[in-house]
């Protein structure tokens, strides 16, 4: 965050203090947050935090299998919204699409048998 720091030093110190109250053994342990981060970065699609946070969730002690496994969480949680948002309003957007008994009327006419 160099240039933050530099154009708003306030703002980047306070995003440190921010991160720093976060990042500490608490209810969760500073490995689990790690974790929790490597997935969240993974579904926010940012390679560098990706990287940074395993760097960090190595050194709380993670194991490779356990970051895998926390984009593994990413990836499930990636897919399963992409099945979902189909359900909108409690209506499946592809029922509605291919519903048999749409009036001819309603279509458009350049799309007529």
């Amino acid at each position: 965050m160099p240039f933050i720091n530099e154009m708003l030093p306030e703002t980047a110190e306070a995003f440190g203090q921010l991160r720093n109250s976060i990042f500490k053994d608490s209810f969760l342990d500073v490995k689990t947050k790690e974790l929790i981060a490597i997935a969240s970065s993974v579904l926010m699609r940012c390679q560098y935090c990706v990287d940074v946070h395993s760097q960090r969730a190595v050194a709380a002690g993670a194991a490779k299998e356990e970051i895998a496994e926390a984009i593994s969480v990413a990836m499930f949680v990636a897919a399963g919204s992409q099945i979902g948002w189909t359900n909108i309003y409690g209506e499946n957007v592809y029922d509605k699409i291919f519903e048999k008994d749409n009036d001819k009327e309603d279509g458009c006419c350049c799309c007529e048998d």
